[in-house]
This record gives structure tokens, sequence and C-alpha cells, in this order.
């Protein structure tokens, strides 16, 4: 068997490896994401599993448990490539705050939005005939105002209570905030970042945490990429109602999902910082080493808990207290 290549190589090396794993998670996090909805709205109660959609709380519950899995699961996918990035709001704020080359930022934001877009192909085309189905049981004609049940599988729009644009781009403004406020809490290197490799199941609570609590202003995109690439793939069949996005209370939407989340993200981030992140510095914090940065290798642990059922403490490299001798 020949040996494992070593070193990089070849182009998956170069930006173009991580503008496909970017297209990869973010294709992987709209099939989840537009999916579960697409559940929600048309499969369950066209299957013969249901028979109301939206029944307020219970598929409000379902399709914030849905993108919780949709995050946590493309962020595992992209991770270790591209850092998982999967929206551009994330990807202009990491430049613009952490040192993230703005050479690669449109080659990652046109990876997100197509793979948003190819991802919401994939759902129309699994779920083509329930949608078709519940289209006909209650007699929707797409394009018109009584198909945005069905549109809003694949992109978001604001709730009736809105006459303005302000109410929506607010809410978006926040929601954006408190995602990336929140996700360089997770990994703030000063601060307490999450080990074992389980950030991306915490970046899936925080999103559905957002929807849970943020939801149903406007459908809580938080992400340009999200909700712009399936629009693009809805406005084919959805007209109007995808673009501009006109749903009589707001008549241009289209933009709110792509603005907000660029200025609520440059926030977050912003605010972040300077409560806490420039605290840590001021403080004189340095980032916690590793169980690896210590000496401590996966044979030291696995035969410490074997022995012992404990880990050790994390004092110092192995042959000193703490570590196994």
């Amino acid at each position: 068997m020949a040996a494992a290549a070593t070193g990089k190589t070849g182009w998956r090396a170069t930006a173009w490896g991580e503008y496909l794993s970017e297209f990869l998670g973010t294709m992987v996090l709209i099939m989840f994401g537009d999916g579960v909805v697409a559940m929600a709205v048309a499969a369950l109660n066209q299957s013969g599993r249901g028979t109301k959609i939206f029944d307020a709380s219970g598929d409000w519950l379902i399709i914030g448990f849905g993108w919780f899995f949709a995050v946590t699961l493309a962020v595992y996918v992209a991770g270790g490539v591209s850092g998982a990035h999967i929206n551009p709001a994330v990807t202009v704020a990491l430049a613009v705050r952490r040192g993230f080359p703005w050479s690669r930022v449109p080659g990652y934001i046109v990876a997100q939005v197509i793979g948003a877009f190819v991802g919401a192909v994939i759902v129309w085309f699994v779920y083509k005939a329930a949608i078709h189905s519940y289209e006909v049981a209650n007699h929707i004609t797409r394009g018109q105002p009584n198909s945005i049940a069905t549109y809003s599988i694949f992109a978001t729009f604001p709730a009736p209570y809105f006459h303005d644009v302000w109410g929506p781009l607010i809410d978006q403004i926040v929601g954006t905030a408190l995602l990336m406020g929140v996700l360089l809490a997770i990994i703030d290197e000063l601060g307490t970042p999450v080990r074992a490799n389980l950030a991306p199941v915490v970046v899936g609570l925080l999103v559905g945490g957002i929807g849970l609590s943020f939801g149903a202003n406007a459908g809580y995109a938080i992400n340009p990429a999200r909700d712009f690439g399936p629009r693009l793939f809805a406005a084919i069949e959805y007209k109007k109602i995808a673009l501009p996005g006109d749903y009589g209370n707001i008549n241009t939407y289209f933009w709110i999902p792509i603005i907000g989340p660029f200025v609520g993200a440059l926030i977050g981030a912003f605010i972040y910082d300077i409560c806490i992140h420039q605290t840590y510095i001021a403080l004189g914090k340095k980032p916690s080493p590793t169980l690896e940065e210590m000496g401590v290798t996966v044979e030291d642990l696995t035969g410490y808990i074997a022995e012992s059922g404990q880990t050790p403490q994390e004092t110092g490299p192995a042959g000193e207290p703490g570590t196994r001798q």
C-alpha cells in the first residue's frame, strides 16, 4: 500500500478547497433546514401523518430543532477545511474583526450562495410531490398570495403585522448580532472556548435558540446565503412572491435578509469585542492550553480513564503532577 501523502498538494490545498467546503457545508445546511420546513408545511400532512400545518407551537418546535441539526451537521462537514462560515455575514464580520483574508471573502460568499441554491433544488425534487399535493388540496396557485405557505419552504417572509421595512430589518439586525456575538464567545480562545469538537453542537443550539426566541417576525434568516440562494430558485415558480418579495404588507422584501444580517453581524462582533474580548486582553488572559499542548496523548488519557475513571488535571505537561506518569 502506498504511503499517505504529506504536505499540501493539488488545488484542494488552495483557496478553492475552502470554497468547495463552504459550498458543501451550505448545501447541507439548506438540505436539512429547508427539508424540515417542507416536512412541517407539506409532507407530514399530505402523507397521512397529520392534517394541519403550522400549528404554531408544535410545528415551530419541529422547525427550530430541525435548524439546530442543520447548522450542527453543516459545521461538522465544513469546519475542518474552511472553518464553516456557511454565512456571508459571518465571513465579512470575521474579515473586519478577526483578520480573515479579504481576498477570500468574495469566493466564500459565492460558494455559500451557490451551495444554498443547490440545497434548495435538492429539497424541491425530494418534496415536489408533497408540495404539489398540498397545493392541489388547498387550491394554491404559485406566485399568488395564497402560495406563501409552500414558498416559505425555501425562503423567508415578514409577518403580516409589519407594514413597513423597519420591523423585519431590525429583527434581522438583532438576530444576527446575537448570532455573531455569541459565536465569537464560543470560539474565543481567551475565554471559555468549546472543546472536544463540540463547537458545532453549541453553534447549532445558538441558531436553534434564536429561531425559538426571535423567529416569528421574519423567519430568522440571519444569513444572506440561506435566504437568497433558495429565493433565487423559488423565483422560478413563485415569481414576485420570491423576487422582489411582494407580500402585500411589504412589496420589496428580498434585500432585508441580506442587508440586515450584514449589519447585525458587524454590530454583534463590535459589541462582543468591546465588552468581552478587549477585557480579556486588558486582564492579560492567555489562551488555555489544550491537552496536546500539555503533552497529554490520547493513549495517556485513555489509559488514565481506564485505570481511575477520571481525567488528568490540566496542570502541566506529561510527567508533571496532574498527568499520568
